[in-house]
């Protein structure tokens, strides 16, 4: 429970970034699916800041290898401003997406923020792609698969210095939750930058309980904690209505799990949601699965007994 807090949802409605249509309809799909009762059962004040405004999606080719750079930038400096005004005001920002291109702006305003006050920041991006493509790596310009790169340097001078002083991360801010889908050039690139990737394949083999304790390792006391939740992190057969669905997915207890641990830290203090597409759903089903994982993230457990008890005895 986060007894006293006040969350700020902020709206982003757009697909600029995105190789699909349709997530520009998951604020209203995250409304409608009871996000803000959510919060509120969790113990959090919730004040709604509605919905930003920004460009329509041209659905324009790539130019320089961007699609529709100049508004994917417009949208970004939008959605800094307003989150960063949130946290001004000591409220929890939650984004709701919209395509994971709005990464750059939420992550980054936290990021400046954290900087501006001495406070270590952890960012873990639950995600089935790593989001680490540039413009000479990418095979199809969409900016949903570059924001990791333009967080961390590799990217246009407009999203890289979004807010001024350059790159809003070092690579050692982020952890990489569930990543089973990464392009050949990607892949490189990521290895040889060093992200802190715990894929699919390691989840399989360590479970999701060890995944999350290595990832959690080290995490000072202090620490200002943001989940950037792309809701394709789910396997689609949980949620469907996602415009890059890749099979093999954390299963619903695992990703349960990842967000209890996270919620058992008390230091989540932002969130985004993107990537929800109402128009591939089923009955707004992915939204409410989308609600019912935030929830868990800010301090819902299916658990009966006191994390702090030791093991329940045998027969």
């Amino acid at each position: 429970m986060m007894t006293g807090k006040v969350a700020a949802l902020i709206g982003a409605p757009t697909d600029i970034g995105a190789g699909a249509r349709g997530a520009s309809m998951g604020p209203e799909a995250l409304r409608v699916a009871g996000l803000e009762r959510a919060l509120i059962r969790q113990g959090l004040s919730v004040v709604d800041a509605g919905n930003l405004s920004g460009p329509g999606n041209p659905w324009q080719p790539p130019r320089d290898g961007y699609r529709h750079l100049p508004e994917v930038t417009q949208w970004n400096h939008a959605l800094f401003d307003a989150v960063t005004a949130q946290l001004q005001a000591d409220r929890i920002p939650i984004m709701l997406g919209g395509d994971h291109c709005l990464g750059v702006g939420s992550v980054g305003a936290v990021a400046r923020h954290c900087r501006r006050i001495g406070r270590p920041l952890r960012v873990f991006w639950l995600d089935a792609h790593t989001d680490f493509n540039t413009a000479s790596l990418t095979p199809s310009g969409n900016v949903h698969g570059m924001p990791v790169a333009c967080l961390c340097g590799f990217g246009p001078d407009g999203l890289v210095d979004l807010g001024g002083a350059g790159p809003a991360l070092q690579i050692g801010d982020l952890r990489m939750i569930g990543i089973r889908s990464v392009d050949r050039q990607e892949r490189l690139f990521v290895h040889e930058q060093g992200l802190d990737v715990y894929d699919m394949r390691l989840i399989d083999e360590l479970g999701m309980q060890a995944v999350m304790q290595a990832a959690l390792a080290g995490l000072p006391d202090d620490a200002h904690v943001h989940v950037s939740f792309d809701v394709d992190f789910l396997d689609p057969s949980y949620a469907p209505g996602v415009g890059t669905t890749v099979q093999g997915g954390p299963t619903w207890r695992e990703a349960q799990l990842c967000m209890e641990m996270l919620a058992d830290t008390g230091r989540v203090a932002s969130l985004d949601i993107v990537e929800l597409n109402p128009a591939l759903d089923v009955r707004n089903g992915t939204a409410k699965v989308a609600v019912q994982m935030v929830e868990s993230l800010f301090g819902k457990s299916t658990l009966v007994r006191d994390r702090l008890l030791q093991p329940l005895p045998g027969p």
